[in-house]
């Protein structure tokens, strides 16, 4: 599945990945997330953190892997996963690996990860189906150059077709104001456990279903979505 683009475009436009790519996916995702106040927080051990993030978004990009909702740019530099409308992050075989692999990969530590997981869950909207963005990264080598603005523009296309609204968590705070460039308003916030960071939710009202209606023109001076 590819967005649909004028014939000049196509070459160039998003794809759903197959199963082949998740691995691109998530290298993506550990190097976007690597410093990030969230998960950082979550995972505090430098050493430790990317193969911990390889084990942890392996298991979450495979659950949302179940729709055709995970995207990579046509460069391969950004990648957006999306849950649809009455989906699950994960399968119910999926969740009950959870506990276990986080227990064996952090002892004690598991603790603080599972709440984070509880506190993201219990944020999410219910009563109104949507578009849920998980996670949306740019490879670290990529940034500054508009890769994953342009892939949350495009994949908004897809919510904007079914005349959907759209969720996400900003596990950065600086992107607060990236992601209402593109429609999204601040929700609520959410505190973490164990005196952790803050977390801000956005929602998004579909708009006219067209790319220009949802792609606003890119600011170079803007940073990338970071992650």
């Amino acid at each position: 599945m590819t967005i649909e683009k004028a014939s000049g475009e196509r070459a160039r436009a998003p794809r759903v990945v197959g199963p082949d790519e998740l691995d691109r996916v998530v290298e993506i995702l550990v190097g976007a997330f690597f410093d990030d106040p969230t998960w950082a927080w979550a995972l505090p051990d430098p050493r430790l953190r990317r193969e911990q993030y390889r084990l942890l978004w392996r298991l979450i990009v495979e659950g949302a892997a179940r729709y055709p909702s995970v995207w990579l740019n046509a460069e391969e530099t950004a990648t957006a996963v999306w849950i649809p409308p009455g989906g699950t992050d994960m399968s119910v075989e999926q969740e009950a690996m959870v506990e276990p692999l986080l227990t064996e990969m952090l002892g004690d530590g598991a603790a603080r990860v599972l709440g984070t997981f509880k506190a993201f869950a219990e944020a999410r909207p219910v009563g109104q189906e949507h578009y849920y963005l998980t996670l949306l990264g740019t490879d670290p080598h990529h940034r500054g150059k508009g890769a994953g603005l342009r892939l949350l523009a495009d994949t908004l296309q897809v919510a904007d077709d079914a005349a959907m609204p759209a969720y996400l968590e900003a596990s950065n705070p600086v992107n607060v104001a990236l992601y209402a460039r593109y429609g999204f308003r601040v929700r609520s916030t959410f505190g973490l456990p164990e005196d952790g960071p803050d977390v801000p939710t956005m929602w998004r009202e579909p708009r006219r279903s067209s790319t220009s209606a949802t792609q606003p023109t890119l600011d170079p001076s803007m940073p990338d979505v970071a992650p």
